[in-house]
């Protein structure tokens, strides 16, 4: 056993890869509906560093790690932040704020109950609330500022509580959701129906044709606009003849027109233009071709579609817009992004051109651009050295995990400034994601591992699990009355935003499947990237408070 413990010792990407080939497919076992997903990497990563002092993997594999995944998440996640804040937004995420800091005084009473050590409290923190780069926030803030003789004890501490506390950090808020559901006994379907004001709730998209009763007096982009319909006109029919709506159009009584949106929106369309028909209106092929395409020429990615004006250039239209696993309505104020795949209906002499326009180049969506990714990387990094001055006396900083972060969002929303795109294509962004919280799960387990046993029986691992589950569920219990009962959010938005809180993947998934629609997944992208920053100020705060 000492030969092989020496061996992977002495060869640590072997080790990475051993940590991270077990606990990645243990992740995946569910148990009760739920599942540990990657962060099972950090159990194993515990239980194999526990075997010896010295299987533990360098500094920088953690550090890699978090910077990429935050900086992932806030490229993705910068325009839906602050897209958010001009609807729902404000009032969804002050809510989350004030349960985030209802969850820090709830881990700051138990540390003066039962005299839980600041570094154990803020890794609790982070773990009954599973946010891995808060923990990351904490580790880099102790390794910056503990003397250097304890550093590797002081750095143990919170990954251990975060370990205990974990568990129950994901369980409890399904549980919760579960339970006041029933008790509500809440219509998730109404509540989808009353929500139009939220936006789109990315339903199933549907075809249909129409035939026209009444010669219309206002032209398509008019009625539109005055509808407020959220449809794609595609084709319409008239003598005989098919040919692409454009917005000038007048339509005139037997016209028949051909659209794409969700059910509710067809159906007000047809209150206003006529009766739906089994007819397909389909283009003589010999003149018109329909292809999908990948946006893959950055001369065009984070423009809008209407910048193209592909109807007056190349005579085509774009009908389906499909992002990652995602398919959307595209219209005018559309902005393409890499790895977007279109739908494309044009000319049989034209489209050629069309492709060459979007790229359609499965190795250029697959790509990333080096220079402006490490150049964001690096403002995130500088950002985050730069001490922040709370009241107090107290010092901070954004850290490794913080300021990637923060930079990422201004980024990922801007998408390009000038000739320089800040944006990498979705599947790379997934990539990467995954790849450096692996990295960073390994990384932290290792080197926690040797330190857990001893802190589980000789301290007080017991009360940290107890203390760690009473906060997350006192949390969403709070939260989600205030939410449901005081501010009236539809119970189908607030399990995506209480999910958002914990950013936990698995209870965002739990709740999608109680709705059977959208809800939840617009809460969840409403206020994660608030949840996110303020777990990792929250968590080095209570670390620096009880030092």
């Amino acid at each position: 056993m000492s030969g092989i413990i020496r061996f992977l010792s002495e060869n640590p990407l072997l080790l990475l890869f051993i940590v991270a080939g077990i606990g990645y497919p243990l992740g995946r076992i569910k148990i009760g509906g739920a599942s540990l997903g990657v962060s099972a990497v950090l159990f194993v990563g515990l239980a194999i560093g526990a075997l010896s002092p010295d299987l533990k993997l360098p500094a920088s594999i953690y550090e890699l790690g978090v910077v990429l995944f935050v900086y992932c998440i806030g490229l993705s996640s910068g325009s839906i932040f602050f897209s958010s804040m001009k609807r729902q937004g404000l009032k969804a995420n002050l809510l989350i704020l004030g349960g985030l800091l209802f969850a820090a005084g709830l881990a700051a009473l138990a540390h003066y109950l039962f005299d839980v050590k600041a570094t154990m409290v803020s890794g609790m923190y982070a773990g009954s609330l599973t946010n891995t780069p808060a923990l990351a926030g904490v580790v880099d803030l102790i390794k910056t500022t503990a003397p250097a003789d304890t550093v590797e004890m002081l750095m143990a501490e919170p990954v251990v509580a975060y370990s205990l506390s974990y568990p129950m950090g994901t369980l409890g808020v399904i549980l919760v959701i579960f339970i006041l559901q029933r008790a509500w006994k809440i219509d998730y379907a109404a509540e989808a129906r009353q929500a139009r004001e939220l936006g789109p709730l990315n339903e199933p998209l549907q075809s249909i044709t129409l035939r026209v009763l009444n010669t219309q007096t206002l032209t398509i982009a008019e009625l539109i606009r005055q509808n407020d319909w959220n449809v794609v006109f595609g084709r319409y029919k008239r003598a005989e003849a098919v040919k692409l709506v454009t917005g000038p159009l007048l339509l005139e009584a037997g016209d028949y027109i051909s659209l794409v949106g969700t059910i509710e929106e067809l159906n007000s369309v047809q209150k206003t233009l006529g009766e739906a028909v089994e007819e397909r209106l389909e283009f003589d092929l010999s003149h018109f071709d329909k292809r999908r395409v990948f946006i893959s020429n950055p001369k065009i990615t984070g423009r809008r579609l209407s910048e193209l004006n592909l109807v007056n250039t190349y005579g085509a239209m774009v009908t389906r817009l499909r992002r990652g696993d995602l398919e959307v309505l595209p219209h005018g104020q559309t902005t393409l992004m890499l790895g977007d795949q279109v739908r494309v209906i044009a000319p049989h002499n034209q489209m050629e051109n069309v492709i060459q326009l979007f790229g359609d180049s499965y190795r250029g969506v697959s790509e990333i651009d080096v220079l402006t990714f490490s150049l964001g990387l690096a403002l995130g990094l500088l950002l985050g050295m730069v001490p922040i001055h709370l009241p107090g006396g107290l010092t901070l900083k954004l850290g490794m995990a913080g300021g990637p972060l923060i930079v990422a969002l201004v980024l990922g929303a801007l998408g390009r400034t000038g000739p320089v795109i800040w944006q990498i294509p979705y599947s790379a962004n997934l990539t990467l994601r995954q790849i450096g919280l692996i990295l960073f799960l390994a990384g932290i387990g290792t080197r926690a591992g040797y330190s857990f046993i001893s802190m589980i029986t000789q301290g007080n691992g017991p009360i940290i699990f107890i203390a760690g589950a009473l906060v997350t569920c006192l949390t969403m219990l709070v939260t989600m009355w205030v939410g449901y009962k005081l501010l009236h959010i539809p119970m189908g938005l607030l399990t995506g935003m209480v999910a958002g809180l914990q950013t936990a993947p698995a209870a965002l998934g739990f709740a999608t499947e109680q709705s059977h629609n959208e809800l939840p997944n617009i809460g969840y992208a409403t206020v994660y990237p608030v949840a996110m920053i303020s777990k990792i100020l929250l968590a080095q705060a209570l670390l620096l408070m009880f030092m």
